[in-house]
């Protein structure tokens, strides 16, 4: 499957973001999503998840009760809401795919293998 992530912007702290990753190439219902980011000088780190039926979530725990994984299978798209945006919330994001046939939700970016090009996310105080 192939993923683009798009959305990003510059937004000042406090502000709101959706980020959208479009697929193509496969059935987007086969696979959980994961969004991942990159700070600058940092590793990756991973963000939030859904399972390929859109259940099962897991948040990273800096980003709970501000950002929202979600998935609509219809138009092989899924989303990140950001909200309440924080300075350190700035960076590359990034979304990837894991073939499953089941409802598992991976919080590992070595589980997944499918990635798709990063979207800026810049968000100043």
């Amino acid at each position: 499957v192939q993923l683009q992530a798009c959305g990003g912007g510059s937004v000042q702290a406090g502000g709101s973001l959706r980020l959208s990753c479009a697929t193509s190439g496969r059935t987007f219902s086969d696979y959980a999503m994961g969004w991942f980011r990159r700070a600058p000088g940092k590793e990756r780190e991973f963000v939030a998840t859904i399972s390929r039926g859109g259940k099962i979530t897991f948040y990273a725990n800096s980003v709970k009760g501000r950002f929202t994984i979600s998935r609509d299978n219809a138009k092989n798209t899924g989303y990140l809401q950001m909200n309440s945006l924080k300075p350190e919330d700035t960076a590359v994001y990034s979304c990837a795919a894991k073939y499953t046939v089941t409802g598992v939700a991976p919080t590992q970016k070595w589980e997944y293998d499918n990635w798709g090009q990063g979207t800026l996310v810049t968000v100043s105080s």
